[in-house]
């Protein structure tokens, strides 16, 4: 069983920029992972999407403004978030597909 620990939320101004890291306790060179978001009283949402070899998807909502990646060798995937609008705040909470694996999340509030 792998265990995910998400980081790097907090509260950032309309405009602003944070960067998310999701650490795995084992290997995920194998897997597809990906970051999701759930705001209150919504739904739990895609955000972006990384394949083994890289290839990356996007909600259209986070298109030019996010960016997924990863470091097999450090067993961690990164959410670089910029331009970021108050509809973003959420629990952002990244997993590893396929398997049901899912870290505990972290708060991202936009906000003046």
């Amino acid at each position: 069983q792998v265990q995910l620990v998400e980081s790097g939320g907090g509260l950032v101004q309309p405009g602003g920029s944070l960067r998310l890291s999701c650490a795995a306790s084992g290997s995920i060179g194998l897997n597809a992972m990906g970051w999701f978001r759930q705001a209150p009283g919504k739904q739990r949402d895609r955000v972006a999407t990384i394949t083994q070899s890289g290839n990356t998807n996007y909600a259209d909502s986070v298109k030019g403004r996010f960016t997924i990646s990863r470091d097999n060798a450090k067993n961690t995937v990164y959410l670089q978030m910029n331009s970021l609008k108050p509809e973003d705040t959420a629990i952002y909470y990244c997993a590893v597909l396929g398997c049901g694996y899912w870290g505990q999340g972290t708060q991202v509030t936009v906000s003046s």
